[in-house]
């Protein structure tokens, strides 16, 4: 069975964010990510992390001006020095949590501009992000994201992610691959898994139900069926990263709506 991480920003949202990693080990999770650990102490995430032995294996960089509706920065021209100061800001982050990955989002395509105009930035941006991350010992990643939660986003397929790590050329720039967002692009999931993991650019697995972003059991995925795939694949190529479980609980932000909700997770156990 997969390794799964709490993700921390959708769930337990009935609870203060500092009192989620408590709750998430008490589910029996041993590692979490979120989007942003920014509005909080290093030191305090840090100690939340290590009185519920848990382990921090994915946040973002800062992507912009969030509430005013940026998503990343890095294909963005004439942001590249905000880029820069965000990455570091994130590697200091990562170091402070022991997080040994990153994602740098990569944001939306201006309007009135070709994406292959701004791709070019994109590339630029990451190889030197993927070349301050490897000094820092941190893997670096992009994930493809689906353009009817985020209209306008340049990554949206997994041969393109792929594509742009390739042509970055740096072994520590690494897919996110998010099995929610492949289905609603593109589908065909397991054969993608299967085509793509065994290539060693795969860091990251997160899932959640399609179409709602609900449970995993929610929704036309066969979730058990890829994790058995993930399981049958990672055998082979060695792969042992963590699946973060990014999805909003379908009861809400109600007393145990998330860990109401984990009956997924305890049946694979028993499975």
């Amino acid at each position: 069975m997969p390794r799964f991480a709490a993700n921390l920003s959708m769930l337990y949202p009935e609870l203060d964010f500092l009192d989620r990693f408590e709750a998430a080990a008490k589910d029996g999770f041993r590692a979490v990510e979120y989007l942003f650990p920014y509005s909080y102490e290093r030191r305090e995430l840090a100690a939340r992390l290590s009185a519920n032995g848990l382990q921090q294996v994915l946040f973002n960089a800062p992507p912009g001006d969030w509430d005013g509706g940026e998503r990343g920065l890095a294909c963005l021209p004439g942001r590249e020095a905000e880029f820069r100061e965000g990455l570091s800001k994130a590697l200091d982050y990562a170091e402070a949590l022991d997080c040994p990955r990153v994602h740098a989002m990569a944001g939306l395509v201006p309007e009135g501009v070709e994406r292959e105009a701004v791709q070019p930035t994109y590339i630029d941006n990451l190889r030197w992000a993927a070349a301050e991350a490897a000094k820092a010992g941190r893997d670096l990643l992009i994930e493809p994201i689906n353009t009817r939660d985020i209209p306008r986003f340049f990554l949206n397929r997994q041969d393109h992610a792929h594509e742009i790590v390739e042509a970055v050329g740096a072994p520590n720039l690494k897919v996110q691959m998010d099995l929610y967002h492949c289905q609603i692009v593109e589908g065909d999931v397991a054969m993608k898994i299967r085509k793509y993991l065994p290539t060693g650019r795969v860091g990251h697995f997160q899932i959640a139900g399609v179409p709602e972003r609900h449970e995993p059991d929610i929704g036309e995925l066969n979730h058990p069926y890829l994790f058995k795939v993930i399981d049958e694949v990672s055998a082979q190529c060695g792969w042992d990263g963590w699946v973060g479980c990014e999805y909003r609980p379908a009861r809400g932000a109600v007393p145990r709506g998330s860990s109401d909700g984990l009956g997924w997770l305890r049946g694979l156990a028993l499975a």
